[in-house]
């Protein structure tokens, strides 16, 4: 089944273009209209000419503001920049903290040993869900991404699997792409995940480590995705009913959006 296309880049994490991904009706994703990734702080020379080439217009930075002041985004040549920061009314979670979280094998072992860093990741995923400033974030990437001016579109948080990884299955879902098609999806950065985090894990794994909670950190799991699929499901009967009532994204914006960027094959 077809995945993102990876974007080569080296100074970029986890580029990816969304187009190709299947939908029904015999419809795919447009190639070159919307992309995710990481952050942009470490954009360089090596790769200007190739992410320029991608000629994005807008980029939306899914962080927080300490992680925006940490690592500023270089923005590709001609590219406006738009925060909607998922996570603003609880900054200190998981997401927003990969290396920190490994940083102390100790500390480590004491807050996310026996499953926890597991547990504390698939609430995260919840509460992305759930959270009315999460929403509020989702709801105005969305409504960017449908706006036929403002694309292509780039979104990123910081490593461009949790807060992203949400968002590219979200507007996959919304556009038409099967769940199980959005689960091969999201798992199909772990793979990247493991090259870019490798010396940071090798790290906290030689000073005694859990790899358990290593790989729960750094690593996207099935379980994180269906905790958020499972609570728009009960608290709002469904993707229809989280779009209405929990993104209250306007028909219109959902109208212009799967008129942009639904294609036939």
């Amino acid at each position: 089944m077809q995945t993102v296309r990876a974007v080569p880049a080296v100074s970029v994490l986890n580029l990816r273009d969304l187009g190709g991904i299947a939908l029904q009706y015999g419809c795919q994703v447009p190639h070159g209209r919307v992309l995710c990734s990481g952050q942009l702080s470490g954009l360089g020379p090596a790769d200007d000419a190739s992410v320029a080439a991608l000629g994005i217009r807008t980029v939306v930075d899914l962080r927080t503001a300490d992680e925006r002041a940490s690592a500023p985004d270089r923005l590709p040549p001609g590219a406006r920049l738009f925060v909607a920061d998922v996570l603003g009314d609880n900054p200190g979670v998981a997401p927003a903290r990969l290396r920190a979280l490994l940083a102390d094998t100790v500390e480590a072992e004491r807050l996310l040993g026996d499953g926890k860093a597991e547990e504390m990741f698939a609430e995260t995923y919840r509460q992305m869900v759930l959270s009315p400033r999460a929403a509020a974030a989702y709801r105005a990437l969305l409504d960017t991404v449908a706006d036929s001016a403002a694309g292509p579109v780039l979104f990123h948080c910081t490593a461009g699997k949790d807060r992203t990884g949400w968002a590219a299955a979200l507007l996959l879902l919304l556009l038409g792409a099967s769940r199980d098609t959005v689960r091969i999806e999201y798992l199909a950065v772990n793979p990247v995940m493991r090259v870019a985090y490798r010396p940071c894990v090798q790290n906290f794994l030689d000073a005694g480590g859990d790899p358990e909670i290593a790989s729960a950190i750094i690593e996207v799991r099935l379980r994180y995705l269906d905790t958020a699929l499972d609570a728009m499901d009960e608290r709002w009967g469904g993707l229809d009913g989280y779009v209405r009532d929990g993104l209250r994204l306007p028909e219109e914006a959902l109208r212009r959006l799967r008129a942009e960027l639904v294609a036939p094959v």
